[in-house]
């Protein structure tokens, strides 16, 4: 049986979102449970598709895109904000996690962590790095001060 294209973009941003069991959405659309894990499915590996808005996970919005949702989220009630997270695919915790990593000046953009973890590193292999030749120098500045005190006790050495 062929259903409409709104009553499947409805019901796959439903289940992916999981805002109800499975069950319960192929009841209120009138289709099997088979028929909400076959498009679900198809919906995963559909890379384009036909879907209008894809749903996202909480850990793939970007910086920006978590600051904006604060924003919007700011200044409402708690049935609002709910309604708000229902239609974005989030919970309340996750704006909260997000408000507190952006009060301590965390980012939860991979991309940025990446190149934080990429410089913690070059810095870890810098300083080693200079360890390493502050101690050459230091031995270098010892034998010299010991060459000094040589000739000064023993005199210049003369080649034959």
């Amino acid at each position: 049986m062929n259903y409409s294209s709104e009553i499947r973009e409805a019901a796959v941003r439903k289940a992916a979102m999981q805002a109800a069991p499975q069950r319960e959405i192929a009841r209120e659309f009138g289709v099997s449970v088979t028929t909400i894990q076959n498009w679900l499915r198809q919906h995963r590996n559909d890379s384009g598709g036909t879907m209008a808005e894809r749903v996202k996970r909480p850990q793939d919005w970007t910086a920006a895109e978590r600051l904006q949702a604060l924003i919007e989220t700011a200044g409402l009630s708690e049935e609002e904000l709910g309604s708000w997270c229902r239609g974005h695919g989030l919970h309340s915790h996750h704006l909260a996690q997000w408000r507190r990593e952006l009060t301590a000046g965390r980012s939860g953009d991979k991309a940025a962590q990446e190149t934080l973890r990429g410089l913690r590193e070059e810095n870890r292999q810098l300083k080693k790095a200079l360890r390493r030749k502050e101690k050459a120098l230091a031995e270098t500045a010892a034998l010299l001060v010991l060459k000094k005190k040589a000739a000064s006790i023993w005199g210049e050495r003369e080649d034959d």
